[in-house]
């Protein structure tokens, strides 16, 4: 008999993964709470079925390169110089206020001193998954608190990788004390500093050269093995020949690729992979929870659950506050923040593994996330509440009239709303040039969405906007601005999955309006019924166009003709009513 226990650790965790994100998400609570209760569901503390926790902590280390590559794909520089005024000093004095608070718990608790540091800054970091699906929900992504809680949350990422690459200098087998201690972080940032260089100096003439060898087969399959293998080389290299990190390896690898222009084909279609370990990541954070662990230290769960969601928002509200921010602003950012996710679990890790942190940390940490994670949306919906009551008060008043918002109107992304109206044109053959030609000569802006790599870059040279990405999926639509366009047109007849890109573009914006184009009558049916508002037939205009040269071989009047031309369109416009 073959030995089973990789694909039963693998099948358990994702089908407890699968019912209790399910169950989670039904009730409202993030994802990522229903992986957490799934690790805890299959670990060794609770009845039933058991994984193999070493193995699902294999596939867990998978998944932090691939999130921490993630990360740097989606870094945006822009975002943090948009709010840095904000960002920077609150994320640093949050996280101070926060760690110093949390090691102070420990060591009161009897925990060593490196213990309550790494615990403290654990507690520190927000869940970037948690935060952005938070402000979606609210539809406040895109406002002054939106904007500042991302750049915080990139300085903390930002803050993160750096604290992964120095704890072991701090604290490793090898760390040293006294004199020698400069010296070993000294030489810990030249290797970081050679690092860099060599990733972005060497990486960033070849890694672009590789996607584009491989971009010009059209296979997805290989562009996506092509990015995985850049993360997981780039991670282990990383280990292996600079002794850092390989989280640090793989978040040096996405800001390469991020600089290319293949980004967005990367970060959209090439990790399938990455939520998959991403998940296992947190059933195996889950399969360390012992539940006892509540009944056996409940005031500490308590104690660091109110320093989450009670003195991080206090010490972010008296930052932003002091700045000179709106309190309506500082309230939102603060409670966003309230919680704590994936890069915790990240330091917790670290800190298990250098022998500093103990299980009862690891433990404390997994019940304070699953509860704040849990309270956070509820929290957050409550701040027209708090306003309704604090509103009245002269407090409130004095901090509104001394307030001096700095907000610009720009978007997350760098760019700045456009009042002109916006044409997403799918595809940039003879018909979508033309059309992109025309709509610019009545006022319409085009924006193309096309997978040739050579003419998107014409495109921007030229000054037309351009993405080179898939228009089946989603965040391709949504990075075009398909939410604030007024018409989206598919110009390629049988292009592939153009039913499902219709209902896609349907459900993002209701008010679009979509033309598309099919190469047969048989399929108008079928697009009508996903959502377009007209279908244009090659086999109907070409009929249309034979009919009228041989009526006037015929010597048909102009009369005759148009009636009959009005006759067949007519007929063609009732095949999808």
């Amino acid at each position: 008999m073959h030995d089973l226990s990789l694909i039963m650790t693998v099948t358990g965790g994702f089908v407890a993964a699968l019912c209790f994100g399910y169950l989670a998400h039904r009730i409202g609570l993030s994802s990522i709470v229903g992986f957490l209760l799934a690790g805890i569901a299959v670990g060794p503390y609770t009845p039933g079925f058991v994984a193999d926790r070493h193995m699902a902590e294999q596939f867990a280390e998978i998944g932090v390169i691939l999130l921490m590559f993630g990360v740097g794909l989606q870094f945006h520089f822009k975002e943090l110089l948009q709010v840095k005024r904000a960002a920077v000093p609150g994320a640093l004095g949050q996280s101070a206020v926060a760690t110093l608070l949390s090691a102070v718990v420990a060591v009161g608790m009897g925990w060593s001193w490196p213990a309550g540091i790494i615990f403290g800054l654990a507690v520190s970091v927000a869940s970037t998954v948690v935060l952005l699906r938070v402000l979606v929900d609210n539809n406040e992504l895109h406002t002054p608190a939106g904007h500042i809680a991302v750049g915080w949350l990139v300085v903390e990422d930002l803050l993160t990788v750096f604290l992964l690459v120095i704890l072991p200098v701090l604290f490793g087998p090898q760390a040293t004390s006294g004199g020698n201690l400069p010296a070993a972080i000294g030489l810990a940032l030249l290797k970081i500093g050679l690092l860099i260089v060599v990733t972005f100096w060497g990486g960033g003439k070849v890694i672009p050269r590789i996607l584009e060898h491989v971009a010009e087969t059209h296979s997805r399959e290989l562009f996506t093995l092509t990015v995985l293998v850049l993360a997981l080389g780039i991670a282990v290299a990383s280990a292996k020949f600079f002794g850092v990190s390989m989280a640090l390896g793989a978040f040096l690898a996405g800001m390469v690729v991020k600089q290319s222009d293949f980004s967005f084909r990367a970060a959209t279609e090439a990790l399938p992979m990455r939520d998959a370990f991403a998940v296992l990541f947190f059933v195996s954070v889950g399969m360390l929870f012992d539940p006892a662990h509540l009944m056996q230290q409940p005031g500490l769960v308590l104690i660091v659950l109110a320093i989450i969601v009670i003195g991080k928002p206090l010490a972010a509200v008296a930052i932003m506050l002091g700045l000179g921010y709106a309190p309506r602003v500082a309230l939102s950012v603060a409670l966003a923040l309230a919680q704590i996710g994936e890069f915790s679990f990240i330091l917790a890790s670290v800190g298990r593994d250098l022998g500093v942190l103990e299980k009862s940390g690891a433990n404390t940490l997994v019940a304070a996330a699953i509860i704040s994670i849990s309270l956070n949306p509820l929290l957050y919906r409550c701040i027209p509440f708090f306003e309704r009551q604090a509103k009245g008060t002269r407090l409130w008043q004095w901090l509104e009239a001394r307030s001096r918002p700095d907000y610009t109107g720009a978007h997350a992304d760098g760019t700045t709303s456009s009042s002109s109206d916006r044409a997403i044109v799918v595809g940039y053959g003879p018909t979508g040039k033309t059309l992109a030609r025309l709509l610019t000569e009545n006022g319409i802006e085009p924006f193309v969405v096309e997978m040739n790599l050579h003419t998107v870059r014409q495109l921007q040279q030229e000054g037309i906007g351009a993405l080179y990405g898939d228009a089946n999926l989603r965040e391709t639509l949504e990075a075009a601005g398909l939410e604030q366009a007024v018409a989206l047109v598919l110009t390629s007849a049988g292009m592939q999955g153009e039913e499902e890109v219709i209902r896609l573009a349907r459900q993002l914006n209701p008010q679009l309006r979509i033309l598309a184009r099919t190469s047969y009558l048989r399929d108008m049916p079928t697009l009508y019924r996903a959502g377009a508002n007209a279908v244009f037939s090659g086999e109907g205009e070409i009929a249309l166009n034979m009919t009228e040269h041989m009526l006037r071989g015929l010597g048909a009047t102009d009369e005759q003709i148009d009636r009959q031309r009005d006759r067949v369109r007519a007929e063609l416009a009732t095949i999808g009513q």
